[in-house]
């Protein structure tokens, strides 16, 4: 019995979770996927009872007390939803009756509300006014009431239109609240994304899990807090992101029983590898649109910058590359600085990024038919090669050769000791040792072998010289014969060739890693190119197509730079070269062409060529000469120091400066000189003479002068001179910089007014200066002398042609007074 006393136990049933507003609430991409694929698998959710659920799990256990409550309730809405006037007595005030049933009903009892009172006298107040029953009193009443009511609506009337003219005020001042509101809630942002970035950087394993509130602030529709959000997480990744590439547990290693701080580790990789690749991923999506580019493309540079090795980063380098041409400026200097920092710091990522750039630009440059901005291949010139790099493990080779013959040897000659197998030698264990070790580093380290490192360089080198020679395709194919037959579309916004300058370039500079067989091919494709001739019949699409002076001799440039770092190995004639050099001389313009070019194609072609033929020497001096009297003082400057190079090394040119006619002697088989012959061995230079000297030394600029007249003052029986210090190169720098300051002063007229001045007689220094008023007055009374002078004669031609009708009296007297008149003017003056 005592059990059966006691109370049961009520089982309240399970808590439901806090409940979370639906915008807060975030699917993942893989979630929406899974729902997606199994729709048909979710159509219990519909039809899910949620009321019955929530009355089942509502808390809890419900007493009589909440019971009696809910009761209450439900009979005070019944009361509400009545139209009637009726109100119900509460059942618990009355005894209930209880039937032969069992049930209990509660009495009644109908009450008449204030409201329903009302309405009971102001239907009898309406029934007495159709009636027509009022008394003198009662209509005395209603009429003080209906004149009340008036004033009342008189006074309510501008209350209201005062309300209307503050409505603008109002409108006004709800903008300035939202704008306030909007600044509040800009700066709490920017608040809590401060707070969230100190939390991470102080304790970023304790504080992880705030990156996901921090990639939340990349969603809002704020620009500003975008790009903060953008900025704070990039500063966040760049100090938090470790040294190593993250690699998450399989399935097999989750299931391993692991300690406390392997599970820390591994949640805070895992959630780290999560938000970092949500970043990279909204980076992505934002570096598309325009307002963000910039910033963006900021953010992807510097994490590859920062971090080559870490996760993800052929993703960051392919967007990278994808922007190295781009348009804008700013984004295409930071993807150029960020590839050359790769291609000169490979000891971040062991030269693994390096063979993967240079493959994305070479597919680039094929994709795109090389219409480049040239800082897309400009980028190569930052690659080093190592040449000797295979040679150390050939020592090692050969050292451990010569370390088994001997050994060899030692156990031939010790065949009758045994060995014993349990005590092995110092020697093998150090070198096991040292295996394990090295081993153990090159796991570490990001520093591959010789032999991997040089198997990388010669896929870069590949890559690398399999753009070049496709951009020296290109330009050959449009600019000769087989343009006519193949058209190609017209030049792009960065010209018809904008690959080709910085492909020569690299040219001449990697070109002794260049393989001996593909050097005669290259040969090829410069002399073609540089033949290529600027004046066609053609249309202006297929001229456009030609290349520039400029351009041309950077062609002849990388062919001398050519044979210069191979020259034991080769036997190409240059003189197809020289001929191109020649003939560019006259074709170049200071403003359209480059004159740095010309000041080098000068100094390696001609300065620096030892051996070189009479005649070909005697036709660039004459050529060079001819040159510096036609263009500005840089140009005419490396033109006369590169004139003097040439006279001081060949002696015979010097013929040249005489004035008498003992050139034509040394002129060899060609008596006459030819100046517009294209071959300079055909030219016959030495039958002329410097003329072009003497009108230098007359030159405005004193430099140029007295560099003509040192060359001018010459010896012809000097067999050996002193090379002159000063290069082309220099000489233009140098005088391009003056060229701007460099004013010429006019002294010569000074100076012959000074001995015009000097020459006169003391008596003429002594005279007066005149007043200009004076003068001018007395210019007036001499022209107007010359108009009645003038006037005069047109009259006497009159009466020479009137003396036919009239006496000879009467014209007499008429020139008489017309002369009295006149004579007393010419007094006056």
């Amino acid at each position: 019995m005592g059990k059966s006393r006691r109370k049961q136990k009520v089982i309240p049933p399970p808590q439901l979770p806090p409940d979370v507003p639906e915008e807060d609430i975030e699917f993942s991409d893989e979630d929406l996927k899974y729902v997606e694929e199994n729709t048909e698998y979710a159509r219990f959710v519909s039809r899910i009872d949620t009321a019955a659920i929530d009355k089942q799990c509502g808390g809890r256990v419900k007493t009589v007390e909440d019971k009696y409550e809910e009761e209450r309730l439900k009979k005070k809405t019944h009361q509400e939803e009545k139209g009637n006037g009726e109100i119900l007595v509460d059942p618990v005030d009355v005894l209930p009756i209880k039937t032969l049933d069992g049930k209990l009903q509660y009495r009644t009892e109908a009450k008449k509300s204030k409201l329903a009172e009302a309405n009971t006298d102001e239907a009898e107040a309406d029934i007495l006014e159709d009636e027509n029953i009022l008394n003198k009193s009662q209509r005395r009443a209603k009429a003080k009431k209906s004149k009340k009511e008036a004033k009342k609506q008189e006074k309510e009337l501008p209350n209201e239109i005062i309300q209307e003219e503050e409505t603008p005020q109002a409108a006004v001042l709800a903008e300035v609240k939202e704008e306030l509101s909007a600044e509040e809630t800009i700066e709490n942002k920017q608040n809590r994304l401060a707070e969230l970035g100190m939390l991470l950087l102080s304790d970023p394993e304790a504080n992880i899990k705030s990156l996901k509130e921090m990639l939340d602030f990349c969603k809002d529709k704020n620009t500003k807090i975008v790009k903060l959000g953008l900025l704070s997480l990039l500063a966040v990744f760049k100090d938090i992101i470790p040294g190593y590439r993250i690699r998450l547990p399989t399935e097999k290693e989750l299931e391993m029983k692991v300690s406390k701080e392997v599970k820390k580790t591994r949640f805070y990789e895992s959630t780290l590898l999560k938000a970092y690749k949500s970043y990279l991923q909204k980076l992505i999506i934002l570096e598309k649109l325009p307002v963000y580019n910039q910033i963006a493309t900021r953010c992807m540079c510097t994490l590859l910058d920062a971090v080559p090795n870490f996760n993800y980063r052929d993703n960051l380098l392919t967007a990278v590359v994808g922007n190295i041409s781009s348009p804008d400026e700013v984004v295409r200097r930071l993807c150029c600085s960020t590839v050359r920092s790769l291609f000169s710091n490979e000891g971040k990522h062991g030269g693994e990024l390096t063979v993967q750039a240079v493959r994305l630009i070479a597919a680039q440059v094929k994709a795109h038919n090389c219409q480049l901005h040239p800082n897309a291949i400009e980028v190569f010139m930052s690659i080093r090669f190592d040449e000797d790099i295979g040679k150390p493990n050939k020592e090692e080779d050969h050292n451990k050769k010569y370390k088994k013959n001997n050994k060899r040897k030692n156990q031939e000659e010790q065949n009758q000791v045994q060995e014993n197998e349990r005590k092995k030698s110092k020697k093998d264990m150090m070198s096991k040792i040292r295996d394990e070790v090295s081993a153990d580093y090159k796991g570490v380290t990001y520093e591959p072998d010789a032999k991997e490192r040089r198997k990388m360089q010669t896929e870069t080198l590949s890559a690398v010289f399999e753009t070049y020679f496709r951009v020296l395709r290109n330009t050959m194919y449009t600019t000769g014969e087989s343009s006519e037959e193949n058209p190609i579309s017209n030049p792009g916004s960065f010209g018809a060739h904008p690959l080709l300058a910085p492909c020569l370039d690299g040219l001449a500079k990697f070109t002794q890693q260049l393989d001996l067989d593909y050097i005669g091919d290259l040969m090829n494709y410069l002399k073609k190119l540089a033949s290529s001739s600027s004046v066609s019949n053609n249309s202006k699409q297929k001229n456009a197509r030609l290349l520039t002076v400029s351009e041309r001799l950077r062609c002849c440039l990388v062919a001398f730079k050519v044979m210069r770092s191979n020259l034991n190995a080769l036997n190409v004639d240059l003189q197809d070269f020289f001929v191109q050099l020649y003939n560019l001389i006259l074709e170049y313009r200071p403003g359209r062409d480059s004159g740095v070019v010309l000041a080098e194609s000068l100094k390696i072609m001609l300065c620096d060529d030892r051996h070189q033929d009479m005649q070909k020497a005697a036709a660039f001096v004459k050529r060079l000469a001819t040159f510096a009297l036609c263009f500005g003082c840089a140009e005419s400057m490396s033109a006369l120091v590169t004139l003097k190079i040439l006279l001081q090394k060949n002696v015979k040119c010097r013929n040249l400066l005489e004035n008498d006619a003992g050139g034509g002697s040394v002129s060899g088989s060609i008596a006459k000189y030819q100046p517009y012959a294209t071959d300079p061995n055909l030219s016959g230079a030495l039958a002329t003479v410097l003329w072009e000297l003497s009108l230098l030394s007359k030159h405005y600029h004193p430099a140029i002068s007295t560099m003509a007249a040192t060359i001018s003052d010459m010896n012809t029986s000097q067999s050996q001179t002193f090379l002159s210090a000063v290069t082309p190169q220099q000489a233009f720098a140098d005088f391009s910089l003056v060229k701007e300051s460099f004013e010429p002063k006019n002294e010569s007229r000074k100076l012959n007014n000074k001995r015009k001045r000097d020459s006169l007689p003391e008596e003429a220094k002594d005279v007066p200066e005149m007043d200009m008023e004076k003068l001018s007055k007395k210019l007036k009374e001499n022209f107007s002398i010359l108009q009645d002078i003038k006037e005069d004669e047109r009259v006497r031609m009159e009466a020479l042609q009137s003396e036919k009708k009239r006496p000879l009296k009467k014209q007499s007297n008429v020139v008489k007074k017309k002369l009295k008149n006149l004579k007393p003017k010419k007094k006056a003056f």
